[in-house]
């Protein structure tokens, strides 16, 4: 009879390598979902940059460096071109409107004048002498018309004695019919007359005036070159400061050329320049502030030049109230230009990390300061001081704002 032999029961030898097998497999997934895989980076904290994340009123506003000018520039030329014989006053001088700065000479235009007056003159004694004719035709034409009414008298008397004397059969038919013709006649030369002298009256009225048309736009000639003789004198437009004034005793100046310019220092201008980043944000009414003296200036933007050159483009803005002292055409001032109302958020102070990161993560410190872990942000607007935060940190963090270039885009730091 057989025996049955029982199972020995545990782990025989020929089990172990499968175990261990298992154990590592295991360990190698609790690894690697609970295990540590960032790379890691020692770095001195001396000479890192950190700073406080805060929630504050975030200004957008951009920093620009502008020209102090006169609020308007008045070019010098003269209406009409000649030599220069008289320098009245010299450059740097403050004029008033009216005041001649150069005196210049013309002898064509002399010429000129004479010869215009010339033949004014002549078309004046035209005129008298065309006057005085139709004046005599008038008179002759009056006097036959005079002649002819005592023509249609008489012929008007003889016909009604002749008509008397046919009807007593004093006189033969004919004589009678002819001083009948004759009165006709008379008639109708006197008719004629009558419409001669009308259209005469109407054609010498068309002549005259003509004339006196022609010798008014004469004298308005003579009167304009005249003024012309006056033009020069090149005077100042404005009141303000001969700028310059680039003209020699003898110099032969032509007509519209440039000779300087008087400032108005009435009132200043600020003419800056704006890279063509904030194009589309810059438009006219925008406030901007400058620090002079202690103290600060508001301005405001009135002309946006559309024009792009070497990646800026030009604005020039004015001042609303208090002007600094003491100012001077050339100076150069730094203004900021407000491109939008200040708003509360999240703000972190500008730093060179930006350039490594694009302002898409940062360095967050640790509540212990010992560590720096990567994180995720948004960066919305900046200004010269401060980026404005969207996501990704929150007010009281620690962030490190100088260069990543030495970091290797490590995710952890160690700040020893």
């Amino acid at each position: 009879m057989d025996i049955q032999l029982e199972k020995k029961k545990g782990i025989r030898p020929k089990h172990i390598p499968y175990i261990l097998g298992g154990a590592i497999l295991l360990g190698a997934f609790v690894w690697m979902i609970f295990g540590e895989h960032s790379s890691t980076l020692k770095v001195d904290k001396r000479v890192l940059s950190v700073v406080k994340v805060e929630n504050e009123l975030f200004k957008d506003y951009v920093s620009i460096n502008g020209q102090l000018q006169p609020i308007s520039i008045v070019q010098l030329t003269p209406d009409v071109g000649g030599k220069l014989k008289e320098k009245v006053v010299e450059e740097g001088a403050v004029v008033k409107k009216g005041d001649v700065i150069i005196r210049l000479s013309n002898s064509n235009l002399d010429l000129q004048i004479l010869n215009t007056e010339a033949d004014l003159a002549e078309k004046q004694n035209f005129l008298r002498n065309t006057q005085v004719t139709m004046e005599q035709d008038k008179l002759n034409n009056r006097n036959e018309k005079l002649q002819l009414d005592l023509e249609i008298v008489r012929k008007k008397r003889s016909y009604q004695q002749k008509r008397s004397l046919f009807q007593d059969d004093v006189i033969p038919k004919e004589e009678y019919i002819q001083a009948k013709e004759d009165y006709e006649l008379a008639i109708q030369k006197h008719a004629l007359i009558i419409e001669r002298l009308k259209q005469d009256s109407i054609y010498r009225s068309l002549q005259i005036d003509r004339l006196e048309g022609d010798l008014a736009n004469m004298e308005k000639n003579v009167e304009l070159i005249r003024l012309r003789k006056d033009d020069l004198n090149v005077k100042a437009l404005i009141d303000g400061e001969l700028a310059s004034l680039n003209v020699e005793l003898g110099q032969n100046i032509g007509e519209g050329q440039k000779i300087g310019q008087i400032n108005d220092l009435s009132d200043y201008k600020v003419v800056a320049f704006v890279v063509e980043h904030y194009i589309d944000r810059v438009s006219r009414g925008l406030k901007a502030s400058l620090e002079r003296q202690d103290k600060f200036f508001n301005l405001k933007l009135n002309k946006v030049f559309p024009e792009v050159l070497d990646g800026k483009f030009k604005v020039e803005l004015t001042f609303e109230d208090e002007r600094p002292e003491h100012m001077k055409s050339g100076q150069t001032y730094y203004l900021n230009l407000e491109l939008g109302e200040p708003v509360d958020g999240i703000i972190i102070p500008k730093g060179t990390f930006y350039q490594s990161t694009g302002g898409t993560w940062i360095y967050v410190v640790d509540k212990d300061g010992k560590q720096a872990y990567r994180r995720e942000i948004k960066i919305g607007r900046q200004n010269p001081k401060y980026y404005e935060v969207l996501e990704g940190l929150e007010a009281g963090e620690q962030v490190i704002v100088s260069s990543y270039d030495s970091f290797k885009d490590a995710d952890v730091l160690v700040l020893q």
